[in-house]
């Protein structure tokens, strides 16, 4: 896998490791940030929802304006974004000034999605999925960390902003890389060569099916917004749901949040390693279907805590485990002169689904009917993807390599 690239795909992993980090790192730091404000930890926790806010600002143009200027500017411009946001909480003096530098984090999530995701799949042409993939193993690594390294701190009892300086220290090092080198392939070189690869394909399987930005356009946004909807629901609810439907202890109930991580864990790893043997696309519909029948079983049995522990761990599996990248590769197969532009929409969806779904949860209240509605998303998911498989055969002419 390694090529002259490579270099470059480090250094973009490595801001992932720190994007996983500042996607909890308010959440984690929320006493310390509440009385740095002087408000409570509650209004200190809705600062979060900056992100999302900030994310759906730009990532559509961002992504469109990536396939015409190339991936490397969006990544630098992500680094400096997300830099001003880590930097800038610590010296901010209210939950004004924290929700505007939240937006900012968002931008920059969205600044590297529409640079890294097209990047990577230009950088590793012959295993898109699995470097794609890889990233979530990253933001689970940095997810994985943070809490250690708040909780140290406190222990310690040294300052907490040194939770905010070391992912400062490694985007600082990322950003004189990318600005003395960090290579990037020729993205519009890549899309000619992708096309080339397509009509190839036509020409052997003697098909003159094209993709349609209207048919796979929204079975692929669609998606976007159900993966997202899928893992958000069940990964925010889970230990309420053990609590309240399955009446399990409070620690019992935690638990199953970290069986769920680690189902997530545990696919990306098998996915990264089988990635080498099969396509993305053969992936993404099993991945859905298990996804689906695990969320039923767990909404049938509930009060099972040992089922809850092993569906729980299937859910991060099948739902959480990089089958939103693998699906983003697979959309980007459809559509290869536009992979800065597919990850805009597609990401855009799921920010949306980021929004809706809590209310959603909010309308509906009774947890063992959110979890019903989990079951039907992951039902539509099925289909929906079952229906992007059909497409894909029909314009490759086979699913696999």
């Amino acid at each position: 896998m390694k090529n002259k690239y490579t270099p470059t795909a480090i250094a973009l992993y490595f801001n992932y490791f720190v994007h996983g980090m500042g996607v909890i790192i308010l959440s984690q730091n929320a006493a310390a940030l509440a009385k740095q404000w002087g408000t409570t930890q509650t209004a200190a926790l809705a600062v979060v929802s900056a992100l999302g806010v900030g994310r759906i600002i730009n990532l559509l143009i961002s992504g469109i304006l990536s396939d015409k200027f190339g991936r490397k500017p969006f990544v630098q411009v992500g680094i400096i974004t997300y830099f001003v946001f880590f930097i800038g909480i610590l010296i901010s003096p209210n939950t004004f000034v924290a929700y505007i530098l939240g937006i900012l984090a968002g931008m920059a999530n969205s600044f590297l999605d529409t640079g890294t995701y097209p990047g990577l799949m230009e950088i590793y042409p012959n295993s898109k999925g699995t470097s794609n993939v890889v990233l979530k193993a990253f933001i689970s690594a940095g997810q994985f960390l943070l809490p250690f390294i708040v909780s140290g701190l406190a222990t310690a009892h040294m300052w907490y902003g040194w939770s905010f300086l070391i992912p400062s220290a490694i985007l600082l090092i990322n950003f004189v890389f990318f600005l003395f080198g960090g290579a990037f392939p020729d993205s519009k070189e890549v899309a000619k060569a992708d096309e080339s690869k397509v009509s190839k394909v036509k020409e052997k399987t003697d098909t003159t099916v094209k993709s349609n930005l209207l048919i796979d356009g929204t079975l692929f946004i669609i998606y976007g917004y159900i993966s997202q909807a899928t893992f958000y629901l069940v990964s925010q609810m889970l230990t309420q749901y053990g609590q309240q439907v399955g009446g399990m202890a409070q620690g019992a109930a935690h638990s199953l949040v970290s069986w769920y991580s680690l189902g997530s864990i545990v696919c990306v790893l098998l996915t990264a390693f089988l990635g080498r043997k099969f396509s993305e696309i053969q992936f993404v519909p099993i991945y859905t279907l298990g996804a689906f029948l695990s969320i039923l079983l767990m909404w049938l049995f509930p009060t099972n805590a040992g089922l809850m522990c092993i569906l729980s761990f299937l859910v991060g599996f099948f739902a959480a485990g990089g089958v939103m990248q693998l699906a983003l590769t697979v959309m980007a197969e459809f559509f290869p002169a536009g992979k800065g532009t597919v990850t805009g929409f597609f990401y855009t969806a799921g920010s949306i689904a980021s929004f809706t779904i809590p209310l959603f949860i909010g309308w509906i209240g009774n947890m063992k009917n959110i979890m019903f509605l989990d079951v039907v998303i992951a039902f539509i998911g099925f289909i929906d993807t079952f229906l992007i498989a059909i497409r894909y055969k029909k314009l490759f002419g086979k699913l696999g390599k």
